[in-house]
């Protein structure tokens, strides 16, 4: 939503028409005026089938203007702006013409919604949101279409660039063990240690030695034996009477030396052997508990696919899925209809079954039909950048997802690190696969690699 609100801001700081206008009638970034006063437009770029003219160049401009003069205070010269904001405008048609080509549309329903949930956000019914938008001069049916392209682009962005990125566990195990008391600063751990000591000044020999007799302990640990016994027996460690439990400790009262392991392991694992100069260290995490934030909602949840194609059209896909819908209500099993049915091939050989979701491993359109639908109950048929979807919500339960949580931050981080690149690249070769023709007089005229056509 943030993107959308900070449209809603670019519209409420820009007013009136013609005040670049005063600034000089032969500027490339403003409209010039005719003899009469009356204003003229001509086009300033081409990209692919569509055009970009110099009255809307001048008006995002100005816009620009007064948001970095309301944010800094100060305004940068038309100069500065004409070529980078006409570069905005080219790849924003270049995107919407892509979203058409591939078939994403917003319609009516998604963008009622949208504006409802930016009227709701501002404190204000859509009544008084609307009659906001007129009485500070803006055309609300202009504003409505800037929101619809601003979701195809949201859309397409996810269908074409989310899509792509992948984010490996080791990855994930990396970037924890690197900001570890950062990422699970609200962790706390349970552990249980032992100490095969070693004596100042050892030799290779009993180095080596001591290292066998701990991998030998750590053998017996991982197979079952009772840590504390083992402790008891064989730790030289401080908290050996105790049975090596260190007691409950935050992340960062958890030795530098431990942590990196810690923090990667799941209840009852064993750490590997690990050195340090006092001797060979086992550590076992008996427990793991978090703050009430990590008690998070799982629902378990089935759900049918079906994707639009080249030979099944977005309506064909929607009757279908209506039609298992009414199979379904009529006494139909669901988990046979998503084996028989579901587009969703690995889901389908479970008949749908999704297991156990946290919240944000759905995409939010269908997280947001989970989460209002009823244990026990059909949703209706709705749409998300994969298809038309029907879903039955089995079950929830309350959850600790401390360790889930932690790894689902991971990941998001580091897709977000990714996304940008990935995002940066995808822009860069639509432009570079377009033709893109700029007409302003102290601009260079063509890009460099323009003429090139994708299609």
């Amino acid at each position: 939503m943030k993107t959308i609100i900070s449209i809603l801001l670019a519209w409420l700081v820009a007013s009136g028409s013609v005040a670049l206008a005063q600034e000089g009638n032969n500027h490339p970034g403003v409209v010039p005026l005719d003899e009469g006063g009356r204003l003229l437009d001509r086009i300033v770029a081409v990209a692919e089938e569509d055009v970009i003219m110099q009255s809307e160049l001048r008006e995002r401009i100005q816009t620009i203007q007064r948001q970095l003069a309301a944010r800094d205070g100060q305004t940068p010269p038309v100069d500065a702006l004409v070529r980078p904001v006409l570069d905005r405008l080219v790849l924003e048609r270049l995107q919407l013409q892509e979203a058409r080509r591939i078939g994403i549309r917003i319609d009516d329903i998604s963008l009622n919604n949208a504006i409802e949930n930016i009227a709701r956000e501002n404190g204000m019914s859509l009544a008084q949101f609307r009659d906001r938008l007129v009485a500070d001069g803006i055309d609300f049916r202009a504003f409505r279409e800037q929101i619809r392209d601003e979701m195809a682009i949201a859309q397409l962005h996810r269908r074409q660039v989310d899509s792509r990125i992948q984010v490996s566990e080791q990855e994930i195990d990396d970037l924890i063990a690197s900001e570890s008391g950062a990422i699970d600063r609200d962790v706390e751990y349970r552990l249980l240690h032992l100490l095969v000591s070693l004596p100042e000044g050892a030799t290779p020999e009993q180095i080596s030695e001591t290292r066998e007799r701990a991998e030998r302990i750590r053998e017996e640990a991982a197979e079952g034996a009772d840590f504390t016994e083992l402790a008891l027996r064989e730790s030289e460690g401080q908290q050996a009477l105790e049975g090596g439990d260190l007691g409950w400790r935050n992340a960062s009262q958890v030795p530098t030396l431990f942590s990196r392991h810690v923090v990667l392991m799941r209840e009852g694992d064993v750490s590997e052997v690990i050195r340090s100069p006092s001797g060979f260290h086992i550590v076992k995490l008996a427990d793991r508990r978090a703050g009430s934030r990590s008690q998070v909602q799982q629902t378990r949840v089935r759900h049918i696919l079906i994707s639009p194609s080249e030979v099944v059209s977005d309506r064909e896909a929607r009757d279908r899925i209506r039609s298992l819908r009414n199979r379904i209500r009529d006494g139909a099993d669901f988990a046979e209809l998503a084996q028989a049915h579901s587009d969703d091939r690995g889901s389908a050989l479970r008949g749908g079954d999704l297991g156990w979701t946290d919240p944000g491993d759905m995409v939010p359109q269908f997280e947001q039909v989970m989460n209002r639908t009823e244990p026990g109950t059909l949703s209706e048929p709705f749409r998300t950048q994969f298809g038309w979807h029907i879903l039955k919500v089995e079950d929830r339960r309350s959850h600790d997802s401390s360790r889930e949580l932690m790894r689902s931050q991971a990941r998001e981080i580091i897709r977000n690190r990714k996304r940008d690149d990935e995002l940066e690249i995808w822009l860069r070769r639509l432009r570079d696969e377009s033709y893109v023709e700029l007409r302003l007089e102290d601009v260079a005229t063509r890009d460099a690699g323009a003429n090139q056509r994708s299609r």
